[in-house]
């Protein structure tokens, strides 16, 4: 791969190298007979330093060792060890994002990719771009994370394509995050049959793939693929010595677990990935385990339970400035505030989350408040779940009105989502206000809207589900 400096100059260009030996035997005060001897002779330094010939490998290690420098350094540019300073520092960076906040993160991951741009560390490069990926994706800013993921995997267009998965995995988040089920499972997919069709069953690449596969299966209903990736995640999982991508395994296995109906296994599991994330220290993910026992808790009717879970993920999650998880929980925690009685705190709860474009109030507040709020583009999913939530609070005070405008406006956000379960729930209470306020055929097509949505449950319309990798 060709090197180049921040400047867009080659590293290895012989003016480039001519120029470094010149200002380095300057600095040492030699002379060009002096740095020359014994192996050559000052006329050609004189050459070497006025860029007119390209000096071979052994010329540079004689001219490295007699200016005191690496060959490294010499020939590229770089300072000795910077990949390995670049390295130390990237993961101080991982550890801030993980314990702190996103953008207190995104700086150092800025400055890493910055000194390794102008030192042409593609590696590093690549590397901080996810981190600021990830940065990016915490902090709800999903336009610019996609970005930069997508960088990162221009960057390793050279790469075997393991090496490049984790931005794929990145990109298929940025837009499962931003309603777009159906390509995030499309990106992941097609991933998969492209390790496959390469005979490159890498197990970190493949556990991470189909960990990541099962939230947009879920949410699009398509229950059977979600199932069946657990299935392959689970076996693959014995090979994979990363504890981070166990931990997320379980995680998203809870998720097919409770779809099933094993609640109590479902627990169990997200009790694996709660102590190691605990262990490594991983705050976000602590909280999404917090977040999915919430889940848990309100599916197995423990209402109480469940709030203290998910009040406890939201301060986790507010704390690291988390803006797009905040708010996302946020609207789980007003639905089990809801069923607790609790309609006005609900409230309260959800309406500053939505833009005003959306219907509703588009007022700031609240911990987990965001100069963007919830709407298509951002959250779909859960947007349409607040409004939801809105339509049943004002139909509960008899304002059916209000009532069908949050449920019609929850109804082409998830429409633009794929979001099939939820879609049809949506439809189904829809219909259901129409027949009590007397138009039958309104709720007739609203039923029909939802039975349409249900007609295919299983599968993306994507296509054949991936090939399955040998174990």
């Amino acid at each position: 791969m060709t090197q180049k400096s921040s400047e867009g100059v080659r590293s290895d260009d012989p003016a480039e190298i001519g120029r470094r030996v010149l200002r380095l035997r300057g600095e040492r005060g030699l002379t060009q007979k002096q740095l020359a001897e014994p192996a050559y002779t000052a006329a050609y330094v004189s050459t070497l330093e006025s860029g007119k010939v390209r000096p071979s490998e052994a010329a540079l290690r004689h001219l490295a060792e007699r200016l005191g420098v690496s060959y490294e350094e010499l020939a590229t540019g770089r300072p000795a060890h910077l990949a390995a300073e670049l390295r130390l520092r990237l993961t101080d960076a991982r550890r801030a994002l993980a314990t702190g906040a996103p953008d207190d993160a995104a700086e150092l991951f800025r400055v890493v990719h910055e000194e390794a741009v102008a030192h042409a560390l593609t590696d590093e490069q690549a590397d901080a771009l996810l981190g600021l990926g990830d940065c990016l994706l915490e902090a709800g800013e999903l336009i610019g994370a996609r970005d930069r993921f997508a960088a990162a995997e221009r960057l390793l267009a050279d790469e075997p394509l393991p090496r490049r998965v984790p931005a794929v995995r990145g990109r298929a988040t940025a837009h499962l995050l931003t309603g777009e089920l159906r390509y995030a499972c499309y990106l992941l997919e097609s991933t998969l049959d492209e390790l496959d069709a390469a005979g490159l069953h890498d197990p970190d690449a493949l556990l991470l793939l189909y960990t990541a596969s099962i939230a947009p299966y879920m949410d699009m209903g398509a229950h059977a693929r979600a199932a069946h990736a657990a299935e392959l995640a689970l076996a693959l999982a014995p090979r994979v010595d990363d504890p981070a991508l166990v931990a997320g395994m379980h995680r998203g296995v809870a998720r097919t677990l409770i779809a099933e109906g094993r609640i109590a296994e479902a627990d169990a599991s997200l009790a694996k990935a709660q102590e190691l994330y605990r262990q490594l220290h991983i705050r976000t993910e602590l909280a999404h385990c917090h977040w999915m026992r919430g889940y848990v808790h309100a599916q197995d009717g423990d209402l109480e339970q469940a709030e203290n879970e998910l009040r406890t993920a939201r301060d986790i999650l507010a704390s690291k400035r988390a803006a797009l998880f905040t708010e996302q929980v946020e609207v789980e925690l007003a639905d089990v505030l809801r069923r607790r009685g609790k309609t006005g705190e609900a409230e309260t709860l959800l309406r500053p989350l939505l833009t005003t474009g959306d219907g509703a109030a588009g007022s700031a507040g609240g911990a987990g408040s965001a100069a963007e709020p919830l709407g298509a583009g951002r959250g779909a999913v859960h947007a349409g779940g607040a409004h939801r939530l809105l339509g049943l609070i004002a139909e509960e005070r008899g304002d059916t009105e209000a009532a069908e405008e949050h449920y019609c406006a929850a109804l082409s956000l998830l429409e633009r989502s794929s979001a099939v379960g939820d879609l049809a729930d949506l439809c189904r209470l829809l219909g259901d206000l129409l027949r009590r306020t007397g138009r039958v055929e309104a709720a007739m097509d609203a039923y029909r809207t939802g039975l349409g949505h249900r007609a295919a449950p299983g599968t993306t319309t994507l296509g054949p589900a991936p090939a399955t990798p040998p174990m």
